[in-house]
């Protein structure tokens, strides 16, 4: 019985945390951060407009531009993007100073229906519209030490060595 015993516990696997936590250490770092701000009550039309303008730029420069920016959106868009700079240095431990605004989108939210009345007890809908809005910031020092370490890709074609494999 004790024999059996032994070879089971020979036999045991690592745990399943230890296991993930390996794992967790060897894949690689994320390079951008993510936040959402879901179902704000403003048209996904009017956000794009100060979304456009900020995509690309450096966080610094792109949060100058919202604080300045005489828009309703503006300042959701920088409580969104604030976030996403959180994010990126308490989840991911990217530094602040490199991050840049990669992708920023304003997708539509489910409409608010309402009832508009009209002559002759006829009624007409009325939409009042909500968007999700989406800051993806990356980090532009591992986004260059990344591509340095990539490997160059085989995009080129395999020549035959004869003719009769060309036929």
């Amino acid at each position: 019985m004790t024999e059996v015993k032994s070879m089971a516990e020979n036999k045991k696997r690592a745990k399943r945390s230890v296991f993930h936590r390996e794992r967790k250490a060897s894949a690689p770092q994320p390079i951008e951060a993510v936040a959402r701000g879901m179902y704000l009550r403003i048209s996904p039309y009017k956000v794009r407009s100060i979304l456009n303008t900020i995509r690309g730029k450096d966080v610094s420069e792109a949060l100058q531009i919202l604080e300045f920016a005489n828009k309703k959106s503006a300042r959701l868009v920088q409580k969104i993007l604030n976030s996403a700079v959180a994010n990126a240095q308490n989840n991911f431990k990217l530094d602040v100073d490199s991050l840049y605004v990669s992708r920023c989108m304003a997708d539509d939210a489910p409409r608010l229906k309402r009832l508009n009345p009209m002559a002759r007890g006829r009624a007409s809908m009325m939409f009042k519209r909500l968007s999700h809005i989406t800051v993806v910031v990356r980090d532009k020092s591992k986004e260059e030490t990344l591509k340095t370490t990539a490997k160059p890709t085989e995009s080129q074609e395999i020549q035959p060595s004869n003719e009769s494999e060309v036929q």
